[in-house]
């Protein structure tokens, strides 16, 4: 069924939402920016530890001293928060796992140029203050331990540990790849959906956590699918993805509601539906449903542009293969099309992907299938093709 869709420019911020129809609407308007595919970006999170002895927890100011102008208000109130030389911001997690995002680029030998250098940079700030980069999807050596406190975070916290444990390791022990795309075509929206289950099985290296064998491919995945289901589930698909979207993002529980005072801990079981419907008194503006939209976190977010998030962080120059593969892969309608039969036999495998990786023969079959087909698509000069073909084949050397 469609629905009413609102120009993101015709909601004040600060007015209050009166009806249902009216966030789907405003949603659904926002999530996709349709049109030719034309840039890529990554987000790339990474653990990080002291060089001397991984398993000791990193001090906020050795790490504030490190990152310098580049630190994040979180982590240094005073701080300009300045981005990399190649224009890449520096932010941190709950955990302190710095994150990397990258400004997106046209093509994907500029972005390989621009986070290269970026990258070395933050490498060598790191190191000059003894650390380094962590290159797995959950940290392999400690338990999970905050390292920033804010209201937000505070109040994820506290959501999260009604449930159960996962959160608290999701938010301090866990390092994603994220690459960001163009909306581009409606197609391309499922076919990142189907990617996703032999995409995880590939590049999948999170099997150790804080010293233990998990015995999981990616317990990093684990730890993603274990959280509040109704805002890290994978969206449902139906015939209007805008539409499926928003419904998903008003029926996800409330995880912080923002105050000039006090806690911003959200009453236990409560959807921005119920807000809107009167369940915490005066009704939600659509800053709060801009700022709800933030706390949702499933395997692929549309922003305007496809967040895919459901990747282990990987070593060094390995983040490239993915980026690349995911960037051949949905490059066309043809393309899409065959990407689309070649996954149909794990479509929907997002727990198995997590356990088994490429020890499942289904899993392996449709993963080394789309890698090839990538390769096959992607014109890159020699040496950028070979980072990819390293990257995505390292799993058969990888030891946990």
């Amino acid at each position: 069924m469609a629905t009413l869709r609102i120009d993101r420019t015709a909601a004040d911020s600060d007015a209050v939402i009166c009806a249902i129809e009216q966030a789907e609407g405003y949603i659904a308007s926002i999530c996709f920016k349709t049109g030719p595919p034309e840039t890529v970006g990554v987000e790339l999170e990474y653990t990080v530890h002291a060089s001397a002895d991984p398993t000791t927890y990193v001090d906020p100011d050795r790490m504030c001293q490190a990152l310098g102008d580049h630190a994040p208000p979180a982590l240094n109130a005073g701080t300009a928060h300045l981005p990399l030389r190649h224009g890449s911001a520096v932010t941190l997690e709950p955990g302190g796992q710095v994150e990397l995002s990258t400004v997106p680029q046209r093509s994907l030998t500029e972005l390989h140029e621009a986070v290269s250098a970026d990258l070395a940079e933050l490498t060598g700030r790191l190191a000059r203050a003894g650390l380094e980069l962590g290159g797995t999807g959950i940290d392999p050596h400690r338990r999970p331990r905050r390292m920033l406190s804010t209201p937000r975070y505070d109040a994820m916290a506290s959501a999260f540990a009604r449930r159960n444990d996962a959160g608290r390791t999701m938010m301090c022990s866990t390092a994603g790849l994220q690459v960001c795309l163009d909306a581009g075509p409606p197609s391309r929206w499922a076919a990142v959906h189907d990617l996703g289950p032999p995409l995880i099985a590939l590049f999948a290296n999170s099997r150790r956590h804080a010293g233990h064998d998990t015995g999981w491919a990616s317990a990093r995945m684990r730890t993603w699918l274990a959280i509040d289901p109704s805002r890290t589930r994978p969206v449902p698909a139906g015939d209007d993805g805008a539409l499926d979207w928003a419904r998903y993002a008003l029926d996800a529980q409330l995880l912080c509601v923002r105050r000039t005072e006090g806690p911003w801990t959200a009453p236990a079981g409560v959807t921005f539906a119920d807000w809107i419907g009167g369940a915490l008194g005066p009704p939600p503006t659509w800053a709060d449903l801009d700022y709800h939209l933030s706390t949702l976190f499933p395997p692929v977010r549309p922003r305007g542009y496809l967040e895919v998030r459901y990747l282990d962080t990987l070593r060094g120059p390995d983040w490239f293969a993915p980026a690349a593969i995911l960037t051949a892969l949905l490059a066309d309608e043809p393309t899409v099309d065959r990407v689309r039969e070649l996954c149909a036999p794990v479509a929907g495998e997002w727990a198995l992907a997590a356990r088994l990786g490429m020890a499942d023969p289904a899993l392996a079959r449709a993963a080394t299938a789309v890698r090839d087909l990538a390769l096959s698509r992607l014109d890159l000069p020699d040496d950028l093709l070979l980072d990819v073909i390293e990257g995505s084949t390292r799993h058969e050397r990888f030891e946990a």
